[in-house]
């Protein structure tokens, strides 16, 4: 059983990483000259233009106040909220258009911590969001317990997002076995 938990985590552990090496789209709020890191030229940024940036360069611009997250990318409690209901709504398994949406809000909640240092959210907007996010997973997580007992359809796996996949084959597999153990 440990094995399967280290794998699990391992696989986890690396959809994350392909999360933060994606980009997202910026915008400058305080002019900057930029810096280099190990010989890649990061910047100059202008007040008022938009940036696409891998998500881990982006992080520490945005701690500095030097970029926000563009009105595109928001994922804060209202957009975790919409999931979340429309999760509990539907007994099927929807799909996401985002195959790493789980990434996104858990990477995303530094972004409601930062806006509640500034003052410019609430701190029960953050409550509101882990809330909402605990929903979603759980949601989704039932579901996928009821289709890791039976064969996935391409509809089915066109539904889950990338770490919903590593899960639901470590599920089948367990269940399989443990099934085949006692009907044997």
């Amino acid at each position: 059983m440990l094995k399967i938990k280290e794998d699990l985590e391992e696989l986890l552990t690396r959809t994350n990483f392909v999360f933060k090496h994606s980009e997202i789209l910026t915008e400058c709020v305080k002019d900057y000259k930029g810096f280099s890191l190990l010989n890649m030229k990061i910047g100059p940024f202008k007040r008022g233009k938009n940036y696409k940036l891998k998500f881990f360069i982006a992080v520490p611009l945005i701690k500095k106040n030097i970029l926000i997250l563009s009105p595109q990318e928001k994922c804060d409690n209202i957009v975790v909220q919409r999931y979340a209901i429309s999760e509990r709504d539907d007994r099927r398994l929807r799909e996401i258009d985002e195959k790493n949406f789980l990434n996104k809000i858990k990477e995303f909640k530094l972004f409601m911590e930062k806006m509640i240092e500034d003052g410019t959210k609430p701190k029960s907007d953050l409550d509101k969001f882990n809330s909402y996010k605990a929903n979603i997973i759980d949601s989704r997580l039932l579901k996928l317990l009821r289709l890791a007992r039976t064969e996935l359809s391409v509809a089915d796996e066109r539904r889950l997002t990338n770490s919903e996949r590593i899960l639901i084959s470590k599920i089948s597999e367990l269940i399989h076995k443990w099934r085949g153990f006692y009907i044997q």
